[in-house]
Formats: structure tokens, C-alpha cells, sequence
């Protein structure tokens, strides 16, 4: 038994039954991909994985995880929490990926304090349909979206008007047929302008270079496990295979891929992210999109694709593969990636990009309208410690400012930023830039660039609890509040006695997926609070 092979879709049923949630054969072809287990032909050369690899693997990597995480964090650890069981398709359904964000929660952290359900840890329902639900830290949605799912109105503030964009896109109701058509055109008009500006074959050329080298040098999966057993001192091979592609393909990269022919914007007057941050053919991509935004009359429908936009621009700066999420140096030339073990090169086209995105937001907001409830849903671009709702929902809503007036906010489920972690604007520059949309960095509280020291600390108290006195004569007496936190320093206790709060119950619990490069045992506490 122990030295049992078995195929990938036997390997993934074994996993499923193991772990109680489900493993798809993707997921163990990704374990041979990364060398975490190795893989084994048949006489048929049919790919095999070996049985007693595969339980080491998960028994190190994740039952063990549980113990270690517990014994680091707590035994108070809610495991059920972490949502293990979840593939990264059911954390990132319909919508919720239309857009990236740091730091935003998961849909289904969302839905186990707000649906129905009750179990050993969650002994109480909280809300039921018809209920106000508000996010005063709105970020891009996931409340007002899952509340959307569940049957619940629901009221969004956030300081940033980007962030607003992204929620009402994700919320409005479409002519998904004009929708479609129009987005189809939209990508049709730029690959062509792409295609009669510039020359492909540059970066064709260079793919089959990269290929070729990277199949001689970085051979995988045994690259990937020298790595990782410590027989290949990675980041010095890495550098010294890097030198040795340029310097064979010295005279290829003194090439230009450009045809100059049609140039749609004076990168003399750009702004300084755009600037830095994109190869030119990008920029003059994305401009020709941005053009055609321009001209688009439908508001809606214009949104929608300033969302395809920044989101393709996210994807395609001029940054490594593993800087993704927090940017370092801008990339120019091939370089040696860490996370694919091999020669990469910065992206230089949106094209790829571009048409993915297109009918990916097609797919998801179809996707989302076909199980959305018939609720409310609106969105306040604004300053939580000020927000005057019943007067904003009544300019933007009369109807739903009625049922406002009359039963009042029933609960809050919200994520405030964390002390000193994220610079919320800085993460979409691109986009502000892009669309000329006004910045309120200094409006943000516990921001990145304030650090986390005493005065941070002491202004982050002072502007989480101006943010709940301030919604609390919106909230019904016996309204709950849920607030999900990492408070390492132990500040909500205070926020809580300083906004007219009492902490009733705190569940806690891992967070296994972050953003972030750290992987160090993290857990973020959900504080369940009422009016004291």
C-alpha cells in the first residue's frame, strides 16, 4: 500500500476523502509542478504520484499546520474559520474577483455571521432577510455583495472614491446582451490599434529564447526540488544563468519592437507611476482603451470598463512576477524569477491581458445577477467619522431611505484597516492616475506610511472610534456589530470603551492565504460588539 502509484484523478479523490474537501486533479498537478511531490510514469507513460509522498506532503504541510498554527496562536483558534476546506474558485465566486484588493476579507467569513446557519461556535442568528446590513470600511464590497446573496440591504462608506467604483460595479443591474457587445467592440478597436502600432515579432522572438534557454538550464520538476532540498543554492545559479542569457542575446534586446507609426499620447507629460511603471508599448495601449472611454455614454457600462482597465494595467507593470502585490524596482529586462524558477520577462502588451479580463467580467457579473436578491444596495463615497446615512441614502434612494428611516441599521460587518499595514490609495495609483480621480490619502486611517508607533497608534483609536459613535445613532439599540481585526497591539478593547461599545464575543481565527510574502502563523480576531 505504501508504495501504491496512483493517477492523478485517483490521487485527487484520495486527497478529497483525506482532507474532507475537495482536491482537484489540478491541485496535485500543481504539487508536481512546484516539486512538492514527484512525479512517476507508467509503462504508458501516464503521469503517477506515490501514495506515501502524497499523505507526507499533507500531513506536514497542513494537518500538522493545524497543531503548530494552535500552539503559536492559541488553543481559543477557530480552525473551522480559516476555511481550509474552500478552493480558491469558491473564495473568489462570481464578482468578488472582478477587481483585485489588499487585504479584503473572504465572501464566506462574510456569510457565516450574517446567513442562517448555527453550529458549536456560532450558537446565535443574527440577521435575517429584510435586514440593513452597513460596512463602514466598504473596500471593494464584499459585504454589500454577499448581503446582495443573502437576501439583505445593504448600506457601503468609503473614503476612496476608486473603491466605490468597484462595489457599484459589482452591484448595479446590466443589459448583460449591450454589456457583452459593447465590451467585445471595445477589445476589438484596441487590438487593432495594438497590432498596427507595433511589432510582434520581437517579443515572439524573445518568448522562443526564454523557452529554450529555460529548458536547458532550469529543467523541471528537478530544478524546483534541488531548491527546495537545498542542493542548488537558488538565488546564485538564478543570477548567474540570468547574466549568461543576456550576455548571449546581447545584440537581440538593442532591437526595437516598435513601429513608432501611431503614438496616441506625450509620455513627456505623464504622471510619475505611469511613467515608471510601464513599458511604452503598455502605456500607448492603455491609452487607446482609456480613449474609447471616453467616448462611451453609458455611465454604467463606462465604469465597467475603467474596472477591465485598471485591472489589465494592475496585471501588466513593469514588476516581477513575486512583486506583484507590493512593487519594488521596476522591470525592464528578463530576470530571474523566484517564484517560477526560471528566466521571466516583464509584461510587454496588454493584449493577453486585456481579452482575458474582458470575458471574465462578462462571465462574473452574469454569474452574480443570476442569484442576486431583489434588495438595496447603495454606496457612500465619504468619511465614516462624519457620514450623515439617512441624508445620503435619501438623496440617493428615496425608496430605500423609507424602510432606513423606519427600522434603522440592524448590524455592521466590517474590516477597518489595520494599524500601519496598507496604504489603500498607493495599491491603485494606476488607476488614479489613469482615470484623474482625486486621492484622499490623508483621509485614511492607520495608513502605511504613518508607521506603527505610539502616535499611530493613538490616532488609529481616536479614528476607528469617531467612526462607530458616529454610526451608532444609525444603528438600532440592539444592533450587532461585527468587526474583523488583527489587533496585535490590543487596541480594540479601548475602541470599544472610547465609541460606546461592549465586546460580547470574540471569535478568532487563521488566516492561511494572505496576499504578503510573510507566511508566519497569523489569526485576525472577529469582535462581536453591541451599544453598551
Amino acid at each position: 500500500m505504501s508504495q501504491e502509484l496512483l493517477s492523478l484523478g485517483q490521487a485527487s479523490q484520495w486527497a478529497s476523502d483525506y482532507l474532507d474537501r475537495p482536491v482537484t486533479t489540478s491541485n496535485i498537478s500543481y504539487l508536481i509542478q512546484y516539486a512538492k511531490i514527484k512525479k512517476y510514469l507508467d509503462g504508458e507513460r501516464k503521469i503517477k504520484v506515490n501514495l506515501t509522498e502524497l499523505k507526507t506532503y499533507y500531513d506536514e504541510h497542513l494537518v500538522k499546520k493545524q497543531t503548530s498554527w494552535k500552539s503559536q496562536l492559541g488553543n481559543d483558534l477557530n480552525w473551522s474559520l480559516s476555511f481550509s476546506n474552500l478552493r480558491e474558485s469558491d473564495t473568489t465566486k462570481h464578482v468578488h474577483r472582478l477587481h483585485p484588493y489588499k487585504g479584503k476579507f473572504i465572501p464566506q467569513l462574510v456569510e457565516y455571521f450574517l446567513d442562517s446557519h448555527l453550529n458549536d461556535y456560532k450558537k446565535e442568528v443574527f440577521f435575517k432577510s429584510g435586514n440593513i446590513i452597513l460596512d463602514p470600511f466598504m473596500g471593494s464590497g464584499t459585504t454589500l455583495v454577499q448581503s446582495s446573496e443573502l437576501g439583505l440591504h445593504s448600506i457601503g462608506i468609503d473614503i476612496s472614491d476608486f473603491n466605490c467604483m468597484i462595489s457599484k460595479v459589482k452591484l448595479d443591474e446590466y443589459d448583460i446582451f449591450k454589456l457583452s457587445s459593447t465590451l467585445k467592440k471595445n477589445l476589438s478597436q484596441t487590438l487593432d490599434f495594438s497590432n498596427k502600432a507595433f511589432n510582434d515579432s520581437f517579443d515572439f522572438e524573445l518568448k522562443e529564447k526564454l523557452t529554450g534557454f529555460n529548458k536547458n538550464h532550469f529543467q523541471n520538476p528537478d530544478f524546483k526540488r534541488g531548491v527546495l532540498k537545498g542542493e542548488i543554492e537558488e538565488e546564485k545559479y538564478g543570477e548567474e544563468k540570468l547574466k549568461q542569457f543576456l550576455r548571449e542575446n546581447q545584440q537581440f534586446f538593442e532591437k526595437n519592437g516598435t513601429k513608432d507609426k501611431i503614438i496616441l499620447l506625450d509620455e513627456k507629460n505623464m504622471n510619475s507611476f505611469l511613467s515608471k511603471w510601464f513599458s511604452k508599448r503598455v502605456k500607448q495601449e492603455l491609452f487607446c482603451y482609456l480613449k474609447l472611454i471616453e467616448n462611451e455614454k453609458d455611465e454604467k457600462i463606462k465604469n465597467i470598463m475603467r474596472i477591465v482597465l485598471s485591472r489589465t494595467a494592475r496585471s501588466c507593470r513593469a514588476t516581477t512576477h513575486s512583486d506583484l502585490a507590493t512593487l519594488k524596482e521596476p522591470q525592464t529586462r528578463p530576470y530571474y524569477c523566484r517564484k517560477h524558477k526560471k528566466i521571466c520577462a516583464p509584461i510587454n502588451t496588454i493584449r493577453i491581458h486585456l481579452r482575458r479580463y474582458t470575458y471574465d467580467t462578462i462571465q462574473r457579473l452574469k454569474e452574480f445577477s443570476n442569484i442576486k436578491k431583489k434588495v438595496f444596495s447603495e454606496v457612500i463615497h465619504g468619511d465614516s467619522r462624519e457620514a450623515d446615512i439617512f441624508s445620503e441614502v435619501k438623496k440617493q434612494n428615496p425608496e430605500f431611505y423609507k424602510i432606513l428611516i423606519k427600522n434603522k441599521i440592524d448590524g455592521i460587518f466590517t474590516s477597518p484597516p489595520y494599524v500601519g499595514q496598507i496604504d489603500y490609495h498607493e495599491q491603485h495609483a494606476y488607476a488614479y492616475e489613469l482615470f484623474g480621480i482625486n486621492r484622499k490619502d490623508d483621509k485614511e486611517i492607520g495608513p502605511l506610511f504613518k508607521g506603527q508607533g505610539k502616535q499611530a497608534k493613538d490616532e488609529y483609536v481616536e479614528g476607528i472610534s469617531k467612526v462607530f459613535k458616529n454610526l451608532s445613532k444609525f444603528v438600532k439599540d440592539n444592533g450587532d456589530l461585527f468587526i474583523v481585526a488583527n489587533d496585535k497591539y490590543n487596541l480594540y478593547p479601548l475602541i470599544a470603551e472610547k465609541s460606546g461599545l461592549k465586546i460580547v464575543e470574540q471569535f478568532k481565527r487563521p488566516v492561511l492565504n494572505r496576499t504578503e510574502k510573510d507566511r508566519q502563523p497569523y489569526a485576525e480576531i472577529i469582535f462581536h460588539m453591541k451599544k453598551s
